[in-house]
């Protein structure tokens, strides 16, 4: 008694392979888009960050930064506050600006308190902070 073989054709075996081949490659393909698309989302929209600490007496209350990232936004946070600091103390301004940001102020302040906005531009990188500081 003789047992029949199955033979698979190689026709109908490749196009398996392709199939694995195609789906690895489309894997790969995806991968390099989110890391691609990561960065450009970095580099092109405005996103909300963790504010650091206040160094002296107030609070830091918004922290928000486009074609940067958060770790820049936090250091040139806290930079600003220092630079007020050297130019008239607690109530100083930061004429200029810090890290080669151009930054603007707009405040109300009442007598014991200053709450503020600023925004720090580089070309089309932006840093927007406001922080409420007691006097």
């Amino acid at each position: 008694m003789r047992l029949a073989r199955c033979v698979v054709p190689p026709a109908s075996r490749a196009p398996r392979r392709r199939s694995g081949a195609l789906g690895a490659i489309v894997v790969l393909g995806l991968v390099l888009a989110a890391l691609a698309g990561g960065s450009s989302a970095v580099a092109g929209t405005a996103r909300t960050c963790s504010t650091p600490k206040y160094p002296g007496v107030g609070y830091f209350t918004s922290l928000r930064v486009t074609g940067v990232g958060c770790a820049t936004g936090r250091k040139l946070v806290v930079a600003y506050y220092h630079c007020r600091l050297r130019h008239g103390g607690t109530a100083g301004r930061c004429p200029g600006g810090v890290m080669h940001y151009r930054c603007t102020e707009k405040r109300n302040t009442i007598p014991t308190e200053i709450d503020a906005r600023v925004t720090c531009r580089r070309g089309s990188r932006r840093i927007v902070h406001t922080y409420q500081q007691d006097t």
